[in-house]
């Protein structure tokens, strides 16, 4: 009996220590996360995606898909003036959006194809991507997203603005984003970030 209830006292003397642990976690890696929070909203803010899905992923939905990213790529060449701002740019690539799916529809139709095309600017959620050397942090962004046909394939995206995949010389995220912004999305950080707000979140709701 005596050996039981000396066991008993360690275990939950043992829980209460790992629960101690992981609260102190919890509060630790809420605190560091709330400035990479924050900058990660103000990138959000800063950056517009082109975005494009696929009708499926059949390679023929898939040759078409990217078909039509070449043709939005060519005709956004040098689209937006000198310094221009992101709400600027978004403004306008709406003016320019009938324009944009009209032509998508016609690349569509050239390979002897009838799908839909449909246009739209949103808002919308991204995770983690990873553009060349720039990882950006999931969060709601500004996207020129077309849908061709079903939109049930794997989509195609970049960063729209700043024009890192439509200007004719490319781009740079330094244009919009300040150093430690940029110093960010172009570090290993974002992710080892990330992966620890992951556990944070679960940890979390199991307490």
């Amino acid at each position: 009996m005596k050996k039981f209830l000396e066991s008993s006292v360690l275990n939950k003397a043992s829980k209460m220590f790992i629960k101690s642990l992981l609260c102190a976690f919890i509060i630790y890696t809420a605190l560091t996360m709330t400035e990479f929070d924050a900058q990660s909203r103000e990138i959000s803010n800063e950056v517009l995606r082109l975005h494009i899905i696929a009708n499926s992923d059949s390679a023929r939905d898939q040759q078409i898909k990217l078909l039509v990213r070449d043709k939005v790529q060519s005709m956004c060449k040098d689209l937006y003036p000198e310094s221009c701002t992101k709400e600027q740019a978004r403004s306008i690539l709406e003016n320019k959006l009938p324009e944009l799916v009209q032509a998508a529809c016609e690349m569509v139709r050239e390979q002897n194809c009838d799908l839909p095309v449909h246009g739209e600017i949103v808002n919308m959620y991204f995770t983690n991507r990873v553009y060349d050397d720039i990882t950006l942090p999931a969060g709601n962004y500004d996207a020129l997203r077309l849908t061709i046909g079903n939109g049930e394939g794997h989509n195609w995206w970049c960063v729209m603005f700043p024009p890192i995949c439509i200007a004719a010389s490319g781009g740079d995220i330094s244009d919009v984003l300040t150093d430690e912004q940029t110093e960010l999305v172009k570090s290993d950080k974002i992710e080892y970030k990330f992966k620890l707000y992951e556990i944070y979140e679960d940890l979390t709701n199991k307490l």
